[in-house]
């Protein structure tokens, strides 16, 4: 089953990723990657907080620019995790091989309609 072990912020704070609207941005994750929401709060700016596997992942009315910034998502099951965004409709990009520190990973990318990037990345070796 392809699940979501983690996820890495670019910037510095995976749970508060900018986004113009909150509730945009929930309905678009739960739909396109799976999602469900599990905490919202207004206050001291509107953030959601969604999570798929016990992997979270937040968005935040922060007036951050969403273009620079996104996460990395390491996955169990890259070829299957793409496959069920592909059904989602989610525009996913095409698999290439990274390598990082002496290891092989598959990776996909998503930019999501807000801008955010998403590095989809599962190593090689299974690990």
């Amino acid at each position: 089953m392809p699940e979501f072990k983690a996820a890495f912020p670019y910037q510095t704070d995976v749970l508060a990723l900018p986004v113009s609207d909150i509730s945009t941005a929930s309905d678009w994750y739960c739909q396109h990657f799976g999602m469900e929401e599990v905490r919202r709060v207004s206050e001291p700016v509107p953030t959601v907080i969604l999570q798929r596997d016990g992997t979270e992942i937040g968005f935040a009315e922060s007036g951050g620019d969403a273009s620079q910034d996104g996460a990395a998502i390491l996955v169990s099951d890259i070829r299957g995790i793409k496959r069920e965004l592909d059904a989602y409709g989610t525009p996913t990009g095409d698999f290439r091989t990274d390598n990082r520190d002496g290891e092989s990973f598959t990776v996909f990318f998503v930019v999501a309609p807000d801008g955010l990037c998403y590095y989809f990345h599962e190593p090689q070796n299974g690990g």
